[in-house]
């Protein structure tokens, strides 16, 4: 067990937690994770995994900006049912993508298991994404996803990591419950101790995607 692994499991349960809570704080805690995961899983071979960390800390970036100012009158952002043509898009880019992916690691990589690296790499961009919209579907999306990767994360060895995810996949649960009350009553307040740190710099306000864990 490394400091590397170790240093995931506990930034990467905080980060999780965080965005259950709808906590913005979920964003500079799941910045510093994705530093952590992208050394972590380079060194154990899973290089499309290792590389959705890069793209987690844009994701990152922007979903911080869009919690914070992406709402009405670029006022806090609420919890949103998945549009519809959303799911679409965005199954049939995830689809895309991890064709993509097991072309580019069995071609140019050693990638111990390129379908599946590959396949949660693109479930886990969906998600993030879905996640920096405040959009209610994310927690489906991250809930199969994580099951899977505890299987992939176990196959490599990385036993504390699949375990963080046992939980992740508990925790996933809990957001569904509770950003689904929340759009029920869109009147209550986030979670108690949502203080927000200040957004990172101004950032364009695309039309979609996010990060997250």
């Amino acid at each position: 067990m490394s400091v590397e692994e170790i240093l995931g499991f506990v930034t990467g349960a905080a980060c999780v937690w965080l965005a259950v809570r709808q906590n913005v704080w979920t964003f500079p805690v799941g910045l510093a994770n994705n530093v952590v995961f992208l050394v972590l899983f380079t060194g154990a071979g899973l290089y499309a995994n290792a590389g959705l960390q890069v793209v987690y800390l844009v994701l990152g970036a922007l979903g911080w900006y869009w919690w914070l100012r992406g709402g009405t009158d670029r006022g806090r952002l609420v919890v949103h049912r998945t549009p519809r043509a959303a799911w679409v898009v965005g199954l049939v880019a995830a689809a895309a993508t991890t064709a993509a992916l097991v072309a580019v690691l069995t071609t140019w990589t050693d990638s111990a298991v390129p379908f599946w690296d590959a396949l949660t790499t693109s479930s886990s961009l969906l998600a993030q994404t879905m996640l920096g919209r405040k959009w209610i579907g994310n927690w489906w999306v991250w809930i199969v996803t994580d099951v899977v990767l505890v299987g992939l994360y176990a196959s490599q060895g990385l036993w504390l990591t699949a375990a963080l995810y046992v939980g992740f996949v508990a925790l996933c649960v809990q957001g569904l419950r509770e950003w689904s009350a929340a759009r029920r009553d869109p009147g209550a307040e986030p979670a108690a101790g949502t203080a927000e740190p200040r957004a990172v710099g101004p950032a364009p306000v695309p039309d979609g995607a996010e990060q997250a864990r």
